[in-house]
Parts: C-alpha cells; sequence; structure tokens
C-alpha cells in the first residue's frame, strides 16, 4: 500500500514537471519572438469606457527601446497601460523567476491555445499571479490577465496583423480595475466628483481600447526621445 503511494506520489511529481518544462518552452518561444524588438514606435488611437467619466477618443504616438525604455507622447491626457506593453515580455524573460503551469489546452479557429499559469517564485515583485493564453501555432499571447499589487487585475486581448512576425498586435483590449489602476490625477479627480454627484451604481470595471498603426520596428530610437522635459 505505502509503495502505491509512493508511485502515485512520484508520478504526480513528474508530470507536473513536464507540464512545466512544456509551459517553459511555450513561453520562451514567444519570447524568442518578442525579443527580436530592438525598439518600435506606432501610432494609437485610444478609446476609454470609465464609470463616471466620459472620455473622446485621442490620438497619441508610443515610442519602445528595449529593455524597458517607454513613453507615450501625447497632447492629451492618454490612459495607456504600461503593463500590456512591457510587463507580459518582462515577466516571461526570465525563467527563473516564476513557475509557469500549462492548465489547459482548446482548438479555436484551428490553432491550440494553451492556457497557462504564472506564479512568482518571489513575493517581493509587483506581479502576484500571472495567466497567459498562448496561440501555439502563431507563437503569440491572445490573451492575459495580470494580478499585481500596484494597479489589481488587467485583462487584456491581443489581436494582431501585419506585425505577427514581432508579436506586436494591432489591437489592444483592456480591462482594469478602477479601484487599484493608476490613472492621471486630473482624470481621478473627475472621477471622485462624479461619483458624488451622481446616486447611480456604475461598474468598477474601466475598458481601454488601443489600435496600433503606423509601426516602424527597428529603425532605432535615440535615448534622448525618452528623456523627460
Amino acid at each position: 500500500m505505502k509503495f502505491n503511494k509512493i508511485v502515485f506520489v512520484f508520478f504526480i511529481l513528474i508530470s507536473s514537471s513536464l507540464f512545466s518544462q512544456s509551459a517553459n518552452s511555450l513561453l520562451n518561444s514567444v519570447f524568442k519572438k518578442v525579443n527580436k524588438v530592438k525598439d518600435y514606435s506606432v501610432d494609437i488611437s485610444v478609446k476609454a469606457d470609465i464609470p463616471f467619466i466620459k472620455m473622446l477618443p485621442i490620438k497619441a504616438k508610443i515610442y519602445y527601446k528595449k529593455k524597458d525604455k517607454f513613453k507615450v507622447d501625447s497632447k492629451s491626457i492618454a490612459i495607456v497601460p504600461k503593463q500590456g506593453f512591457v510587463q507580459i515580455s518582462k515577466l516571461i524573460s526570465d525563467t527563473s523567476s516564476y513557475t509557469a503551469i500549462l492548465q489547459s489546452s482548446e482548438e479555436v479557429n484551428n490553432s491550440k491555445i494553451s492556457l497557462i499559469n504564472i506564479i512568482p517564485l518571489s513575493d517581493t515583485g509587483d506581479v502576484v499571479l500571472g495567466k497567459i493564453w498562448l496561440d501555439e501555432k502563431r507563437l503569440v499571447i491572445t490573451k492575459s490577465v495580470i494580478t499585481s499589487k500596484s494597479n489589481g487585475t488587467i485583462s487584456t486581448e491581443y489581436f494582431y496583423g501585419d506585425q505577427i512576425e514581432f508579436a506586436l498586435p494591432d489591437l489592444m483590449k483592456f480591462e482594469i480595475d478602477m479601484k487599484k489602476f493608476k490613472i492621471p490625477k486630473v482624470i481621478a479627480a473627475d472621477i471622485n466628483t462624479n461619483k458624488k454627484k451622481s446616486k447611480e451604481k456604475k461598474s468598477n470595471k474601466g475598458k481601454i481600447e488601443i489600435k496600433l498603426t503606423n509601426y516602424k520596428v527597428n529603425n532605432g530610437i535615440a535615448d534622448s526621445v525618452f528623456k523627460k522635459k
């Protein structure tokens, strides 16, 4: 009886290890694709559906340079969750900082979509838990749900077009937790003012849609672009 228990426990440990290796291998394949991007600039159009406040669509420009230089250039106040652009690639790049577990897989539009749980090995970082849906055929992330200490839970859907070879999306849809997500102080003030005026109960979830066009990838961007003026 004890022997059977030992064999069973050993089988569970081996299975868990194999699933982990498979998950790490998938994430590493995606990261290799993302890692080809040294820099890029892209025009974006931002639509935000935020409780208690009306916002018109905003146009802006994003600049990124490896490893984590990131800038949003806009004449208006643009709500752009940096987490969806930088945090995912930064998270999966260091395989020694987390445990990756393949939870499930399913066929969607002739592609195998795998759900991978990412559990940080240290509790000192910002990310608490991550869930990533990965298209094994195209080697891109189609959805992520990241829970962090600083911004709560952010759910992101990714849609790809001409820049799929670099795993750069043409459209991103975010759902954010308004209780924890950091937004510009001016908008936060408007939200708090409108909350006091309105007696209606509204959702604590906000939605942000970002369309990305006119990518310029690996053309070189000077460090001076990212300096604060």
